[in-house]
C-alpha cells in the first residue's frame, strides 16, 4: 500500500537519495520544506509535492492534512534537515501521529533519545534512523565471518578523508553546535558499524582534535581501533590524489583491508525497504554511536597516545 511522506531540508546533498528511495519502494512525497529554494529536484522524483520555506507553515500544513485529508495525511517524515534540527522536527512527525526516517546522527546528544522515546511510547509512530553501512552486502558477510572467530580481540585501523573546501567551516556543519564536529557529522557511521562488529566501547582516547580533522583510539569488546577522521585534502596519500579522487574510506581488520568502496548506490533504499517491513533502525540501535560521538566531543586530550593511527603521527610529531 502506497504511503505518504513529507521531507525537510529538500535543498541538502542527501535529500537526493531519500527522494529516490520514497520513488524506488513505490511511496510518495505529499510535502518538502527547506529555506533554502534550490529544490528543482523535486520535478525529477515528485513535481506535484507542495513546498514550503517557512518551517511554521509546512508544520500547519501537515496538520490540515491529518485533520481534514485522511488520504492525504503523511505516514512518514524523512528529516534531512542540519543535525541540530533532527530532535524539533522528529517530535513534529510523533505529533503528527507519523514515523520519522532521519538521517545521522539522529540525535547530538544522548539524553535527547531519552525523551524522544518516552514520547513515541504516547505516539502512534516509530523514530528509525538511516545506519546504511549495516546493509552493504560485503560489510554483512564481514560480520557473518566475525561471528565464527574465536580472535577475542582484532586490531582494526580507521581511516575516513573526505575532501571539502573552506565552504564547509563556514555553513552548519563547520559549526559543532550545530553538526556535533567531525565525529559526529562524518564518523558516526563507521563508529556504529565497528560497534556493531565487536562490541561495547571500554576505554577511549582523543589525540588530536581540530576543525578539520580529529584523531584518537577507541577500545571496543572485541577490538582496538586507531581512527583517524579529516576533511582536510593535504591528508590524502599521493597516490589517491593522482588517481583524481578526493575520498579515502578505509577500514583495515588485523591488517586486512575491508573492500567496500562499490555497492553504495542503493543503500538508502534498502533501508526504506526494510524499515517499511518494520525492520528499520530504532532508538536504541542509534543509542551506542550517539553516546560514542558525544563522549569524543567532551573527552580532552590525552597526554598517552600509546596507539596513534598512521595518518595521525606527523600532526603529533611522532615518528
Amino acid at each position: 500500500m502506497m504511503k505518504n511522506f513529507a521531507m525537510t531540508g529538500i535543498a541538502g546533498y542527501i535529500a537526493g537519495r531519500h527522494l529516490k528511495s520514497i520513488k524506488d519502494t513505490g511511496n510518495r512525497l505529499i510535502a518538502a520544506m527547506d529555506p533554502h529554494d534550490s529544490v528543482g529536484i523535486l520535478d525529477r522524483y515528485f513535481p506535484n509535492a507542495s513546498f514550503f520555506t517557512e518551517f511554521e507553515r509546512f508544520d500547519r500544513h501537515l496538520e490540515k492534512l491529518r485533520r481534514t485529508s485522511p488520504e492525504e495525511k503523511i505516514d512518514y517524515l524523512t528529516i534531512c534537515s542540519p543535525n541540530h534540527l533532527h530532535d524539533a522536527q522528529i517530535r513534529l512527525a510523533l505529533r503528527l501521529g507519523a514515523n520519522a526516517i532521519c538521517e545521522k546522527p539522529l540525535v547530538l546528544n544522548p539524553w535527547n533519545l531519552d525523551a524522544l522515546q518516552e514520547l513515541e511510547n504516547e505516539s502512534a509512530g516509530k523514530v528509525y534512523t538511516i545506519l546504511q553501512l549495516r546493509v552493504h552486502p560485503s560489510l554483512i558477510e564481514l560480520k557473518n565471518k566475525l561471528q565464527h572467530e574465536t580472535q577475542t580481540k582484532h586490531d582494526v585501523v580507521l581511516t575516513y578523508i573526505t575532501s571539502r573546501g573552506p565552504w564547509y567551516k563556514y555553513s552548519w556543519k563547520g559549526d559543532q553546535h550545530k553538526s556535533g564536529g567531525i565525529a559526529t557529522n562524518i564518523g558516526i557511521h563507521f563508529f556504529d558499524l565497528l560497534m556493531w562488529y565487536f562490541g561495547n566501547v571500554e576505554r577511549i582516547e582523543v589525540h588530536f582534535s581540530s576543525e578539520d580533522k580529529i584523531s584518537g583510539f577507541i577500545e571496543l569488546e572485541r577490538a582496538n581501533v586507531k581512527w583517524f577522521l579529516s576533511i582536510d585534502r593535504n591528508d590524502l596519500p599521493e597516490e589517491v590524489v593522482k588517481n583524481g579522487k578526493t575520498t579515502l574510506r578505509s577500514i583495515k581488520v588485523d591488517d586486512k583491508e575491508v573492500e567496500f568502496t562499490e555497492g553504495f548506490t542503493d543503500l538508502h533504499t534498502k533501508v526504506y525497504s526494510e524499515t517499511l517491513e518494520g525492520r528499520g533502525f530504532v532508538i536504541e540501535t542509534a543509542r551506542p554511536s550517539v553516546e560514542l560521538v558525544h563522549k569524543i566531543r567532551d573527552e580532552k586530550i590525552t597526554g598517552k597516545r600509546t596507539v596513534v593511527h598512521p595518518f595521525a603521527k606527523n600532526i603529533l610529531g611522532i615518528k
